[in-house]
């Protein structure tokens, strides 16, 4: 089987779910993740492993987590924001971590109560435990607030980019830049990520996009352009941030690959079984609404991916 152009991350199932009022029920979240992975995602964030006071729609996430590791040929991860939650998270036994770093420092003391610094110390503690106990899983930060925060505005890019080399160096294996609040322009983003892939070479991460203001696809398509390969989406455009105010949906995981395969870029990816995917995503929330173009007007007459 080919390697596909690009790798898409699918974030549905946590950063879509924890941004949502009601709580999927844990069979109802397992079909969905099931029908993720039948339409060819290869990679499904399952959830966070947060306590279930802060995060209830996250209080089964080890159940979750057990049930996506049968799956074959998925990668599964988990969020976590420190130390405990990753032991948590490795115990469950996830594939892949990753982390929540704020280039916004009065986003990171609002999300996590920590500073940025503490944040990166934090991370040496959860890439110590993974070297010690499972040296096989890879730990990935994303730079949350690297565009903009709505905290406190402009986030400086020297910042982001100084913040980016400190994770680095801290020993994680990727680190990639999220647009948390919507905020980025398609030039803003072909700057960052080309400082970004400069700075990190290999180690240059995923571009998790929102379209907050419209621009989530312009945005994915200027990374490409710049040479990033991955990119983190969510089925119907769940998502945002709980403790960032104003942070609406993610980039659509239906758009995007339509945009790439349309393209002829190949994402690895049936987009009818990923549409159809909708529908137990329906099931387990009744009532919420799902975004997406492409589903709407379906696809062109004769389409070949």
């Amino acid at each position: 089987m080919s390697t596909p152009d690009v790798h898409i991350s699918e974030v549905g199932p946590r950063d879509g779910l924890q941004s949502v009022q009601a709580t999927m029920p844990t069979a109802d979240k397992c079909r969905w993740i099931d029908a993720l992975a039948a339409a060819g995602l290869r990679e499904i964030e399952v959830g966070s492993f947060v306590p279930a006071r802060l995060l209830p729609q996250m209080a089964d996430v080890a159940e979750v987590v057990r049930h996506a590791v049968t799956l074959p040929g998925l990668t599964v991860m988990a969020l976590v924001p420190n130390r405990r939650g990753a032991e948590a998270a490795l115990a469950a036994g996830v594939h892949k971590l990753t982390l929540p770093v704020s280039a916004s420092e009065a986003h990171s003391l609002a999300n996590v109560r920590k500073t940025r610094e503490q944040m990166v110390a934090e991370l040496r503690e959860v890439v110590a435990l993974r070297r010690e106990v499972a040296p096989q899983v890879p730990v990935e930060v994303g730079l949350s607030t690297a565009f903009g925060c709505t905290l406190q505005g402009l986030v400086p890019e020297d910042e982001v980019i100084a913040l980016a080399v400190a994770c680095a160096d801290a020993g994680v294996d990727e680190v990639g830049l999220s647009d948390t609040t919507g905020m980025a322009n398609p030039a803003q983003v072909r700057r960052l990520f080309t400082r970004l892939r400069a700075e990190l070479g290999e180690k240059a991460g995923a571009a998790h996009m929102h379209n907050t203001r419209g621009l989530g696809l312009a945005n994915c398509l200027a990374a490409y352009d710049v040479g990033v390969r991955s990119f983190d989406s969510s089925l119907g455009g769940l998502g945002g941030c709980p403790y960032a105010p104003g942070a609406s949906g993610n980039v659509v995981t239906e758009d995007l690959v339509f945009m790439f395969e349309a393209m002829g870029v190949s994402t690895g990816v049936d987009l009818q079984t990923l549409i159809a995917a909708r529908e137990p995503l329906r099931a387990g929330l009744p009532g919420e609404p799902l975004y997406g173009m492409t589903p709407e007007a379906g696809l062109p007459k004769g389409w070949r991916a």
